[in-house]
């Protein structure tokens, strides 16, 4: 049996009722025998990022701990997306369900599916935000996410009700 390891993801999308497809992303996430859920963040409504005009993202972060590798987990975060619909038409565009894998315990991982800690986490204040709700003690490229976060730009960001 493999050791449990402690995984941030981050969650997002900006079609349809995002909130639900989040609550369901978590459950399904949680209901699989390889993982258990650790802390979900709030939800924040953030504003699109990169070059494509589109509506405001609902974002939020989750701490796992998993026996799963992290490729069997991106495989299961990619299932659950396709479960909401996701289709992957255009980059940085619009989505139901966004679920990255933020960091997976200390690997540091690079190949043609997968990068970790995810390169543009620090970053991206809508993931560094609901992040440092659930892990502020988190260290990610040397950097506690609470004092990477506290540093960000978080014009725009607003914490949901949940």
């Amino acid at each position: 049996m493999n050791a449990m390891v402690q995984a941030a993801l981050g969650l997002g999308g900006n079609m349809g009722d995002v909130p639900s497809a989040l609550r369901r992303a978590i459950a399904s996430l949680a209901a699989h025998p390889g993982i258990e859920l650790v802390a979900a963040s709030s939800l924040y409504r953030t504003p699109p990022w990169g070059p494509v005009a589109q509506p405001p993202f609902v974002n939020m972060a989750a701490i796992v701990r998993t026996r799963l590798s992290a490729h069997e987990l991106l495989d299961l975060c990619l299932a659950v997306e396709m479960q909401e619909g996701r289709i992957r038409a255009e980059r940085f565009g619009p989505r139901t369900l966004d679920i990255d894998i933020l960091a997976f315990g200390d690997l540091t991982l690079a190949d043609e599916r997968l990068t970790l800690p995810h390169p543009r986490l620090l970053e991206r204040a809508f993931v560094l935000v609901p992040l440092a709700e659930i892990a502020p003690d988190l260290v990610v490229g040397g950097m506690r996410i609470e004092e990477t976060a506290a540093l960000i730009d978080r014009t725009g960001i607003e914490k949901l009700e949940r």
